[in-house]
């Protein structure tokens, strides 16, 4: 019978070992911050979700592999668009070459490759001459790019960042926006996997109504 009850325990201790964590329960202040006033969404039937990077930062490059991970598994429901912060005159030439690629239809091609770029190979993008250089070699016609880089459509673009990295009180980058109001990071998670928990959690409760979706 003692034979039998210590191979209970030990069955139980190795099930327990196996198991999943549960998620931590959210926690206002530590987990994410409440955005006052609460920022416009773009489409209200869906739970919205922008990440705010800047193609320099560091930890938006590391953050990078993750944030895919997720975006394979996310809820169906929820809708990710990117906006580079800007923080500093600096970072605008960065911010014009997310919208130039999106503006040419080549974003979702060369997003990432913009990261391997800089952080990888070492290359300066900071300037249009480098940067038309690097998408020459990228299958770009580097004269359409720059046509593009100064058009009107771009600029207006830039000028959205700016104001929307004000407006959504931006501290830092990467930051994440649950809805316009839910503000979250890793550096305020300690975790790029808790990160995503948070948002998870957090659109968890907004479509049962314990957190308000406006």
């Amino acid at each position: 019978m003692f034979k039998t009850l210590i191979h209970a325990l030990l069955l139980a201790a190795f099930v327990g070992l196996g198991a999943p964590a549960a998620a931590q329960p959210l926690v206002a202040g530590k987990d994410y911050r409440v955005l006052q006033p609460v920022q416009p969404v773009d489409n209200p039937k869906r739970i919205e979700v922008i990440e705010f990077f800047w193609y320099g930062c560091p930890h938006c490059f590391d953050l990078q592999p993750a944030m895919k991970a997720w975006l394979r598994k996310k809820s169906p429901d929820i809708e990710v668009r990117r906006v580079p912060a800007v923080f500093r005159e600096s970072w605008l030439p960065h911010t014009r070459l997310f919208y130039t690629l999106e503006a040419m239809g080549q974003l979702d091609r060369l997003h990432d490759d913009v990261f391997k770029a800089i952080h990888e190979q070492k290359t300066d993008l900071g300037d249009l001459g480098r940067m038309q250089a690097w998408v020459g070699k990228n299958g770009i016609d580097p004269k359409q790019f720059a046509e593009v880089y100064g058009s009107f459509g771009v600029d207006s673009r830039v000028q959205r960042a700016i104001q929307m990295s004000k407006a959504y009180q931006l501290s830092g980058t990467p930051s994440l926006v649950v809805n316009g109001r839910y503000l979250t990071s890793p550096s305020m998670t300690q975790g790029q996997e808790r990160t995503f928990q948070v948002i998870e959690q957090i659109a968890a409760q907004i479509r049962s109504g314990a957190l308000p979706a406006k």
